[in-house]
């Protein structure tokens, strides 16, 4: 039942990317507990994940602020209007990715449950998944996992596959995902596809991509990271 719960960092608010990568990025006055949420568990540094859902259950706005100055930062608030027409409100980048392709897994009832299911015993999350159009009974699998579980994802992949009759498994950590994130998504169309012509204007090929309600991602090659961050910011008048 706090009026604001205020929280000193070593930066004066959050800003719509990292001005590290984008020097133009400029800090934002308000925004949403979901845009917080999405932009922390998406690479932003700014706040703990857990911080900002304690906030938002009990409805407790969030004062994000530099413990070096007295400037006002940034406030972590429930929705309202002003927030939605902000199509988009950041972007960030995820270098923790590590991109699975499990090859010519057969396509029947049950195989991906007994793919995923030894990788969530196992406490391993996956992010992005793909599965490619079935040709001849078999298909492609690629997901996603945190660089951290590379080597155990492997493993237990391959045994995985070697169970089911699967072909080929390769691991990729040489990608990032970068996003953007922003309630006004829910109410404009086009931004996805926005997003894509940004990216490819800049030949930066498109790996896999996910979405949620305020949220686009795309897996890209990891040396394109801070050049898709820029292009992005800029290209969504940030």
């Amino acid at each position: 039942r706090a009026d604001v719960c205020e929280i000193y960092t070593d930066v004066d608010g959050v800003y719509t990317a990292d001005p590290n990568v984008c020097p133009n990025a400029h800090k934002v006055a308000r925004i949403s507990y979901e845009e917080m949420l999405e932009l922390a568990s998406l690479g932003a540094k700014v706040l703990q994940i857990r911080s900002v859902e304690l906030a938002m259950k009990y409805a407790v706005p969030i004062h994000v602020r530099s413990s070096f100055s007295d400037a006002e930062g940034t406030m972590v608030t429930g929705e309202d209007e002003s927030l939605e027409s902000v199509v988009v409100a950041g972007v960030t980048s995820d270098k923790n990715a590590a991109k699975v392709t499990m090859r010519n897994v057969p396509d029947t009832p049950g195989v991906c449950a007994g793919i995923f299911e030894p990788l969530a015993d196992a406490n391993i999350s996956v992010d992005m998944i793909i599965q490619n159009v079935a040709t001849n009974g078999n298909t492609d699998l690629t997901f996603t996992v945190s660089r951290e579980d590379i080597e155990r994802t492997r493993e237990l992949a391959i045994a995985i596959t070697e169970k089911v009759g699967g072909g080929e498994v390769t691991v990729d950590a040489e990608v990032v995902k970068v996003s953007i994130v922003g309630l006004g998504m829910r109410s404009h169309a086009g931004v996805a596809a926005r997003m894509f012509r940004l990216l490819a204007d800049e030949g930066i090929n498109i790996e896999a991509i996910s979405t949620s309600e305020i949220k686009t991602s795309c897996l890209i090659r990891a040396k394109y990271a801070e050049l898709a961050v820029r292009v992005l910011h800029d290209g969504f008048g940030l």
